[in-house]
């Protein structure tokens, strides 16, 4: 087919010319099409699938019931463009209940199409060319994406197991550091589970005022942890002098599609963030809005949520260490992240080496029917989540024996 004129036009930060032409596959994408071809190899197989990264669950029946009614209320109509009070209201109450932070209503939250919404949305109120992000990885990338659309520079900053998964920031080039604005975390950590500590924090806060920068803490998995309560940024002494938090309902209330999320913290910035919002969006659907409050005003159904994941993480954690994988089970979040064998040996006298977490993973989905999801940015990992399909409590034993009946089929070596 002759090329359109089209082809010339594409804007340079998604590929100009070249854009489409990419034959590259998002890592994603490869698991998918590995899984539909191990289904179709083994019809009558049982795939587990321990790499997605959402909930399993609906939401509570009462959050639905409250979305049913607020949607038929006339007054819920039309546009709610920076939010309504409602969800600021319990936003500020979930934040001192909760996180032990008290902040103003009025000026100090505001609500968010989701956290995603939020990362792709406040890179246009801070970053200019040439401004330096510095993103941990592995990690969700999508402030960085966007800051490189503004003509930032990311700055990667690798999250290893030596350091408990947290990022090393005394590494930091001066030169970098010198045009550093923004640090972006996210703890309960995805992919690695790991969880910040009160004294990491406080070095956070410490290192953004020594060098101005503004600090996001993504807290998508805030209540979702097995022992203790949630660890906001926002309650370090001086967290609120330098930065903001997201929250959302997706992971907390298994409310994934609904949308809805709050951005807290310093005024000045969540300002900033409101004012591009407001030429970004038009406000998500003010029934969604008031059933996320309504969820946020309930935490003790989060905490459902969160022996569960506990309960399941516990079973997987026993499992995999009898096959020789060195799990520790996290202290939040549904992830768990181990490293990966170098090798696996069968009973029949043959091997096969993994190279890279990619290549153990679409091993593991083709010839075990298990799926993950892998990572080789710092590091040969997979991810195991516990949101894997299971109807209850024994169905979970039954999973998790049957993958560990077929990891146990082999001999790992690392």
């Amino acid at each position: 087919m002759q090329e359109s004129y089209l082809q010339d036009l594409f804007a340079e930060r998604i590929g100009g010319k070249r854009y489409g032409k990419d034959t590259a596959i998002y890592k994603f994408e490869k698991i998918k099409r590995a899984k539909r071809a191990a289904l179709q190899a083994n019809p009558n197989g049982e795939l587990f699938d321990l790499g997605v990264g959402e909930p399993d669950a609906m939401a509570d029946a009462s959050i639905v019931d409250m979305l049913c009614a607020e949607a038929r209320r006339p007054q819920c109509r039309g546009y709610t463009d920076n939010g309504g009070a409602d969800l600021k209201r319990a936003a500020a109450n979930y934040m001192d209940h909760v996180c032990g932070v008290k902040i103003n209503a009025d000026t100090e939250v505001i609500h968010s199409i989701g956290s995603k919404a939020a990362l792709s949305i406040l890179p246009a109120a801070l970053i200019n060319p040439g401004d330096v992000v510095l993103m941990t990885v592995p990690g969700y990338p999508v402030f960085g994406t966007h800051s490189k659309y503004y003509g930032g520079i990311v700055h990667n900053l690798p999250l290893r197991e030596e350091n408990n998964f947290l990022p090393d920031l005394k590494s930091i080039p001066a030169d970098i550091l010198s045009k550093a604005k923004v640090l972006v975390l996210n703890y309960p950590n995805n992919p690695t589970g790991a969880s910040a500590t009160p004294e990491f924090f406080a070095e956070v806060v410490a290192f953004a005022k020594k060098n101005h920068l503004i600090v996001i803490h993504d807290f998508a998995y805030a209540a979702l942890v097995f022992e203790g309560k949630p660890l906001s940024f926002l309650a370090t002494p001086g967290a609120m002098e330098v930065g903001i938090e997201l929250h959302s309902t997706s992971k907390n209330f298994n409310m994934t599609g609904w949308r809805c999320g709050f951005v807290a913290g310093n005024e000045l910035l969540v300002k900033a963030y409101g004012d591009v919002k407001d030429n970004t969006d038009s406000g998500q659907f003010l029934a969604i809005q008031h059933a996320s409050a309504y969820a946020f005003d309930h935490p003790e159904i989060t905490e459902g949520i969160a022996a569960k994941y506990s309960r399941r993480m516990d079973l997987l954690v026993e499992m995999l260490r009898a096959v020789g994988f060195k799990a520790r089970k996290p202290r939040g979040s549904f992830f768990l992240y181990v490293a990966i064998p170098k090798r696996a040996a069968d009973g029949s006298g043959s091997s096969i080496d993994f190279p890279t977490a990619e290549a153990f993973s679409q091993w593991l989905i083709t010839e075990n029917l298990i799926s993950t999801v892998p990572w080789d940015d710092a590091g040969a990992y997979v991810r195991f989540s516990v949101t894997f399909a299971a109807k209850d409590l024994e169905d979970e034993k039954r999973v998790v024996a049957e993958i560990g009946r077929r990891l146990g089929r082999y001999t790992f070596s690392w």
